[in-house]
């Protein structure tokens, strides 16, 4: 009898499961076109990083959320001094890192003193340069002093690069990364794929999946048929711009498209010849289509841009007429340089379609006006070596997705070498304003300075294209910042 009634048992329990829809999937794999070279986001300016790790593995005092807004993040509070000098951030109770060791205030002055020591590998060390003194309190309470006001604190503190890291685990974070976020590292398989497992210990609400794995798909043809397969459930970013009605006919499939802080630039070396010159510059400018190149190679998806600011940004002022496509004037500005028969030059290819297919499209558009761009393709790695790092490049195409990231601007040992007395003293002067509308008015006199001395190339805004199984839900929309949020992420029953 007692095997009867177990038996019986296990059939109840199925028949309820079943009823109740509890077998909704918990597990989830999602595509992306770069694999990261690493997982530390504080060492590094590779978007795919962030795309794996933010949110998910590590965590910041404060988060950007899927609409762009700035929440608190393992700091549940703040206070900031009447001179906008000294904020006091409050920490959650009760945090741990993956390791079981606590998270505490000892963690955050650790790791805004590595961000800003002196041998810094952090990619934006300008977002700590405010950053005069971190005191420990107590165990739960941290005061961060700066050399000035800064408005864009609390938003800088939310950025990838800004996570909290152990001092514990920091010398393996590359390839075994430890942080307080929901979700723990489980494996790497090299070219192939990364594992993530739901942190059974985590200090906030636990998430609805218990397994996340990302998988990379380089190739557009391959991502279309992986798609199609349902070998993947999720293609963050798309990169078969082409297919998307294809997806969209289709009830197996969501097509999810919005915006990103991408903006794709023909990223020029202002300080090798001849792009010293700002008539060479200008040139260049004038010989671009910009709408031919977001035809040609995103098929339509993406905003025109004519400087370096999201249009979807409140403070954005559209510069596109500042360098219309004008080839006769490019001829003539070149000439004027003393390049009237054109010249010779290099153009680095990183693997993302908008950078390989666009590059084709560009390259054609500078012959035009006799400029002889030599097509170098590059892998990630590569190029953040040569180019982002080395600076030894003449034009190269990329898309920067750092949230609101004008600033880079003011910084002459950026790769791109534009050293302009006043573009730093303009941001010097936003980043000590806190008053929202003199900081608008502020942003639009950068936008139109570095727009006028024609530092790069503004080619579009990168529009953020996924597809996704018709039952995956909380996915974001658009990319405030590069980010894969596991955390809202889950099925339909």
């Amino acid at each position: 009898m007692q095997t009867l009634r177990s038996f019986a048992s296990v059939l109840a329990l199925g028949a309820s499961v079943f009823a109740t829809g509890a077998l909704a999937k918990s597990d989830i794999t999602i595509a992306m076109q770069l694999e990261p070279p690493h997982l530390d986001p504080t060492s590094a300016a590779a978007q795919a990083i962030d795309s794996v790790v933010y949110t998910n593995i590590f965590e910041g005092l404060t988060r950007f959320m899927g609409d762009g807004s700035v929440v608190p993040g393992l700091a549940e509070s703040w206070e900031i001094s009447e001179d906008g000098t000294v904020y006091t951030f409050k920490l959650h109770d009760g945090v741990t890192f993956h390791d079981g060791t606590t998270m505490d205030a000892e963690d955050v002055k650790f790791t805004l003193d590595r961000a800003t020591a002196e041998d810094s590998a952090n990619a934006q060390k300008a977002l700590f340069a405010a950053i005069e003194s971190v005191e420990v309190v107590d165990p739960l309470t941290v005061k961060v002093t700066l050399s000035e006001p800064t408005g864009n604190f609390l938003f800088n503190m939310a950025w990838g690069d800004a996570v909290i890291v152990s001092a514990d685990s920091i010398d393996t974070i590359k390839t075994n990364p430890v942080g307080t976020g929901a979700f723990t590292f489980g494996n790497w398989m090299q070219g192939d794929s990364i594992t993530l497992n739901r942190n059974p210990n985590y200090w906030g609400d636990q998430p609805a999946l218990e397994t996340a794995t990302f998988k990379f798909i380089s190739d557009p043809t391959a991502a279309f048929a992986a798609m199609m397969a349902e070998d993947v459930d999720v293609f963050d970013n798309f990169p078969a711009p082409e297919n998307l009605p294809q997806f969209e006919a289709d009830r197996r499939f969501q097509v999810l498209v919005g915006t990103t802080e991408g903006e794709t630039i023909v990223s020029t070396n202002n300080k090798k010849p001849p792009f010293d010159d700002i008539r060479v510059r200008q040139a260049l400018a004038h010989a671009i289509d910009r709408q031919a190149i977001i035809d040609g190679a995103m098929f339509g998806y993406g905003t025109p841009i004519g400087t370096h600011f999201a249009p979807h940004n409140p403070a954005y002022v559209d510069l596109t007429g500042t360098s219309a496509y004008d080839p006769k004037k490019a001829a003539e500005l070149l000439a004027d340089a003393g390049y009237e028969k054109g010249f010779e030059t290099t153009l680095h290819l990183p693997p993302p379609s908008y950078a390989r297919r666009g590059g084709e499209i560009v390259a054609a558009q500078l012959a035009e006006v006799g400029i002889k761009a030599e097509i170098i393709n590059v892998e990630w790695a590569q190029w953040l070596e040569t180019v982002f790092k080395g600076k030894d490049y003449d034009l190269t195409i990329v898309s920067h997705t750092e949230p609101m990231d004008i600033g880079i601007y003011a910084r002459p040992d950026y790769y791109f070498q534009y050293d302009s007395l006043d573009a730093q003293t303009l941001m010097d002067i936003l980043n000590g304003t806190t008053d929202p509308d003199e900081r608008k008015k502020l942003l639009g006199e950068m936008q139109r300075l570095i727009a006028n001395d024609f530092v790069n190339g503004y080619l579009f805004q990168l529009a953020k294209l996924g597809v996704a199984k018709a039952g995956v839900q909380g996915l974001w929309k658009n990319a405030p910042t590069a980010a894969i949020d596991l955390t809202q992420i889950s099925w339909s029953e």
